[in-house]
């Protein structure tokens, strides 16, 4: 089975206990590919992205969950979304006049700040748990939001390099029942788990280095890819809430309307003609209509 950007499952048998491997290769590197990542960046960046890849598969829905790091340091954004489909995509914003530090206390390199996860689905209103950033590993951050706001016990290894992302999640299966003994067994095993271990390793030699002794069923795989979702529509859904006269200001400026998704890169343009049509589309109010 391939072992490249692929996402599998997996249960401890009898114990109520449920764990997620993930890596991210060529999807992780077309990632890379739309920004000049300092190293310590792109670290935290390729933990993110296969920290919310492993969330996403513990949830049944359709739509995306968005892991958002905010704070006022050196590095001051960090987006990471998964969708149920699963995609990803993912950036960073940094302050390029300071250096981020490559370890120590998150806050360190964030600031103060907050993590945020927010789940998007079609059919209901966006849910969103925030927690405050703590800790020096953001698997310990996401720990944390699992523990205070969903009372549910979650353990994560995350890593990146630059040619891999990865990752593993064990957690509680909501609502069943398990021994404590269990869980603190299975989590010291993964405890043993190093970085180049969790990079390098196969899944199947990876989970049988860690639980040989458990009785372990392993699920098929299911692939992830790199989808930036970005369209022209979207865009001009953006240029229409920015106004008209907004508009028309950009465009006497610059001849011309441009926006660049800071996610994949990809340029979109619109002549003073194209630009203008985007209004000239609106729906026209009932002739009776009252204001």
């Amino acid at each position: 089975m391939s072992d490249r950007d692929s996402l599998w499952r997996f249960l401890f048998e009898s114990t109520g206990i449920r764990g997620n491997l993930v890596h991210l290769d060529a999807s992780w590197r077309a990632v890379l590919d739309t920004h000049a990542y300092p190293e310590s960046v792109r670290a935290l960046l390729g933990e993110a992205l296969a920290g919310v890849s492993l969330l996403t598969a513990t949830l049944k829905f359709e739509g995306s969950l968005i892991l958002q790091v905010q704070g006022r340091g050196p590095l001051r954004t960090l987006v990471a979304q998964a969708t149920s489909a699963r995609t990803l995509r993912g950036l960073a914003r940094w302050n390029e006049g300071q250096a981020v530090p490559s370890g120590g206390p998150l806050r360190e390199r964030f600031g103060e700040g907050q993590l945020v996860l927010t789940i998007e689905t079609a059919q209901s209103e966006p849910y969103q748990g925030i927690v405050a950033l703590e800790g020096e590993h953001l698997a310990e951050a996401i720990e944390r939001y699992f523990s205070d706001s969903e009372q549910l016990p979650t353990r994560l290894w995350l890593a990146a390099n630059g040619e891999r992302a990865a990752g593993l999640l064990l957690q509680r299966l909501p609502g069943a029942h398990t021994e404590d003994e269990d869980w603190a067994r299975v989590g010291h095993l993964a405890a043993t788990l190093s970085t180049s271990e969790l990079l390098s390793l196969p899944a199947d030699a990876l989970l049988h280095r860690l639980f040989h002794e458990e009785a372990v069923r392993l699920f098929e795989p299911e692939p992830l890819a790199f989808r930036c979702g970005c369209s022209r529509a979207r865009i001009e859904d953006t240029a229409r809430l920015l106004g008209a006269e907004e508009i028309e200001a950009i465009i006497a400026e610059e001849g011309e309307l441009r926006v660049t998704c800071e996610f994949c890169n990809r340029d979109y343009r619109f002549d003073p003609v194209d630009a203008r049509a985007i209004f000239a589309t609106l729906p026209h109010p009932p002739s009776d209509a009252r204001h």
